[in-house]
């Protein structure tokens, strides 16, 4: 079964043992960003998907489910 962005994102900061804020600060966004993509508000643009493929050493694939591990 194929991941959602929102479920992926919520499995890399539990196995990474990560809380939204400390995720949010190392990509330089507001945690109610990170939040709205947990909720599946809104997705991460371009940018910041590339922020946080290089903020913490994974492929972008893994973040976009190409992937399934980082």
């Amino acid at each position: 079964m194929e991941m959602s962005f929102e479920e992926i994102l919520q499995e890399f900061l539990t196995l990474k043992n990560l809380t939204q804020t400390a995720f949010a600060k190392a990509i330089n966004v507001k945690q109610s960003q990170v939040s709205e993509w947990l909720k599946g508000k809104a997705k991460p643009g371009y940018d910041i998907l590339k922020r946080m493929a290089l903020a913490f050493d994974v492929s972008a694939d893994y973040f976009l489910g190409i992937s399934e591990t980082f």
